[in-house]
C-alpha cells in the first residue's frame, strides 16, 4: 500500500497518469483494509500495553489466588483420532506476519484430539499486544462443522514459529509450543526429537507429578533484519505460577536465551529446571528386549555434564526394567543436556525415523543456581513413541510460597556438544561377555587421541559391586583415538555403578565415562 508521502514525491505525473495513480492506490488499499479487516477489529477492542513485566504481573497476581483449571476443548475436539485432527491445519495465507518483510511467520494449532488444554494468544507490535482471534477460515479442515467449533472455542492449543533455516527462499517450522510446558526446537538440517519444559514438579514422585502449563503467550513482531524472535510465556499450575521470556535464535544450531521467575504457591521441594524429555529405546550398550533389525533406536543416546571444577562427564543412557533414578551434585554447574552424538545412518538403519537428524539439546546456566544436582529419570519403555527418559537441575534448596525465585539459561540445539579440545570424547559404548569366559565387558571407543598419547594413557576403572577382573587399551585408527575394554565381575549384584577415567601424568585426557549397569536377566 502506498503512503500519501510516496504519493507526493512523484513528480511529472499527467492528470490522467494522477487519476489513474489514485484508482490504484484506493483499490489497493480497499483490499488491504478487507484482509486486515479482523485483525484490526480486534485491535481496536483489545489492544493493552505490553511488557515482560506485564507478565511477571500477571503471574504474582495469579500466585495469590487458588489454582484455576484452564477451560478445555469440547468432547467434540477431543475424541477427534489422530487421522482426523491431523487434518487440520493453519492456513499458511492466515499465517502470523506471513506476508510481511518480517522473516519470521507465526501459525497456530487447532485444540483437539490430545490436545485439551486451550491457551491464549497475542501479537506484539509498537508494545502493544492484540489477541490472535479464530475464525471459520482459520484452518483448513475435514469437514465444515469442525471450522464453526473451532471459531465458537475462539482459543488454540500452541503454536509454531516458521524461518528460513534451511532455504532462503522457504520458511522452515523450528520451533513448536504445544501441550503442557512442552517445546521443542531444531537447527539447521534437523528433524524433531528431543523435547524441552518449562518447568519440571516431583517428577517420579510416589504421589505422582505435576504437569504445568502455559496458558498464554505473546509473540513480539521482529523487524524486518531481525534475526531473532521473542516469546513470552505465562506458566500456572496448583503450586507455582511464572514468567517466562524465550530469545529465540534460528539458525545452523538453533538457541534460545531463556529468563523465568517463578512464583510458589507452596513451598516446593523438588522441582526441575531446564527439564529436557526424551526417547532411549536401545543401543550397543543396552540390547534390545525384542528382535529389531535397528541397531540402536534413540532420540538422545546420552546425558552429558560439565560440573563446575571443569570434569567433563558422559552417562550412557538405559532402558531398565525398573525406574531408575541418578543424581549427579554440584554446585553452580557449567552445563548439561542430553545428546544425540550418533550421526550415521549406519548406527540406526532407520529410513523412516532418521534418527541421525535428531537433535541434541544443551542447558546452560546464566546465573547461579547454587547448589543441587543434575536428576536423570530412566523409565521402562517397550515403544520408541512414548519418551521415557528425563534429566534437569533439582535445587538443593526448598523454593518457599510467596518468594520469587529467578534463573535465566540458555537452550542450544546442536548435532552434538563437545568437550574442551584437550579432552578425547566417547563415540561409541558396548556390552557384552568376555570371550572363553563368564565376566562382563564394556567397550568404549574415543575420538581425539593420538596414537603416541595413548601409549602414556592411563585407565583409571572401578566399580560400586564386585570388581574390576581387567582393563586393557589400544590405539583405534578408526575414530582416531582409543578403544578401552573393561571387564568386570559384579559378583552376584544385581546393580553396579560403572566409572572409567584416562588420565596422563594423573590429569583427565577425556571425558569421565558413567554407566549403571543392571543384571538383565529377561534378555534372551
Amino acid at each position: 500500500m502506498f503512503t500519501c508521502l510516496q504519493i507526493i514525491n512523484r513528480q511529472h505525473l499527467s492528470g490522467f497518469t494522477w487519476l489513474m495513480f489514485f484508482r490504484q492506490t484506493f483499490f489497493l488499499t480497499l483490499i488491504w483494509g478487507l484482509i486486515s479487516t479482523t485483525y484490526a477489529d480486534t485491535a481496536k477492542k483489545s489492544v493493552t500495553p505490553f511488557s515482560h513485566e506485564s507478565v511477571v504481573k500477571l503471574a504474582e497476581a495469579l500466585a495469590s489466588q487458588p489454582f484455576v483449571e484452564p477451560p478445555s476443548a469440547p468432547e467434540s475436539l477431543t475424541s477427534l483420532d489422530y487421522s482426523t485432527y491431523r487434518q487440520i491445519n493453519f492456513q499458511q495465507n492466515a499465517a502470523v506476519w506471513g506476508n510481511t518483510p518480517t522473516r519470521f511467520s507465526v501459525q497456530l494449532f487447532a485444540p483437539g484430539y490430545l490436545f485439551n488444554q486451550l491457551v491464549d494468544i497475542d501479537v506484539v507490535e509498537n508494545g502493544k499486544a492484540v489477541p490472535v482471534e479464530i475464525n471459520e477460515q482459520s484452518f483448513r479442515v475435514p469437514e465444515p462443522s469442525i471450522a464453526q467449533i473451532l471459531a465458537d472455542v475462539g482459543k488454540y492449543a500452541g503454536l509454531r514459529l516458521h524461518y528460513p533455516i534451511n532455504k532462503d527462499d522457504y520458511q522452515d517450522e523450528f520451533v513448536v509450543f504445544q501441550g503442557a510446558s512442552y517445546f521443542r526446537a531444531v537447527s539447521k538440517g534437523q528433524s524433531y526429537g528431543i523435547s524441552a519444559r518449562g518447568l519440571a514438579i516431583d517428577v517420579a514422585e510416589q504421589h505422582g507429578e505435576e504437569f504445568p502449563l502455559f496458558k498464554r503467550f505473546w509473540i513480539e513482531r521482529p523487524a524486518k533484519g531481525q534475526y531473532a524472535i521473542v516469546v513470552h510465556a505465562l506458566l500456572d499450575s496448583k503450586s507455582v505460577t511464572g514468567a517466562y521470556r524465550f530469545g529465540i535464535y534460528p539458525g545452523a544450531s538453533t538457541r534460545m536465551d531463556v529468563t523465568a521467575v517463578l512464583f510458589p504457591r507452596r513451598d516446593l521441594a523438588h522441582i526441575g529446571l531446564a527439564p529436557l524429555t526424551s526417547m532411549f529405546m536401545h543401543g550397543p550398550l543396552v540390547r534390545s528386549k525384542v528382535s529389531d533389525y535397528r541397531p540402536a533406536v534413540h532420540d538422545s543416546e546420552a546425558l552429558a555434564i560439565e560440573r563446575n571444577n571443569g570434569e567433563w562427564v558422559w552417562r550412557p543412557l538405559n532402558n531398565p526394567a525398573n525406574l531408575q533414578i541418578s543424581a549427579f551434585a554440584d554446585v553452580n554447574p557449567k552445563g548439561f543436556g542430553l545428546i544425540q552424538r550418533q550421526r550415521k545412518f549406519e548406527g540406526y538403519q532407520d529410513l523412516e525415523a532418521t534418527y541421525q537428524n535428531r537433535p541434541s539439546a544443551w542447558v546452560e546456566p546464566m546465573n547461579d543456581w547454587g547448589q543441587g544436582a543434575v536428576q536423570l529419570v530412566e523409565i521402562p519403555s517397550n515403544a520408541e513413541s512414548n519418551d521415557n527418559i528425563i534429566a534437569y537441575w533439582r535445587p538443593a534448596d526448598v523454593l518457599k510460597q510467596g518468594e520469587p525465585y529467578e534463573f535465566s539459561y540458555r537452550l542450544t540445539w546442536p548435532n552434538d556438544i563437545r568437550p574442551s579440545a584437550k579432552q578425547a570424547r566417547v563415540v561409541r559404548s558396548a556390552a557384552g561377555v568376555k570371550l572363553f569366559t563368564s565376566h562382563q565387558e564394556v567397550v568404549i571407543d574415543y575420538a581425539g587421541l593420538d596414537a603416541e598419547q595413548v601409549k602414556d594413557v592411563v585407565v583409571n576403572a572401578s566399580i560400586s559391586q564386585g570388581n574390576i577382573v581387567e582393563t586393557i587399551i589400544q590405539t583405534n585408527p578408526e575414530t582416531q583415538g582409543a578403544r578401552v575394554f573393561v571387564i568386570f565381575d559384579p559378583d552376584g549384584a544385581d546393580m553396579a555403578e560403572l566409572r572409567v577415567q584416562l588420565t596422563q601424568n594423573a590429569k583427565p585426557v577425556a571425558e569421565t565415562w558413567l554407566f549403571r549397569w543392571i543384571n538383565r536377566r529377561w534378555l534372551p
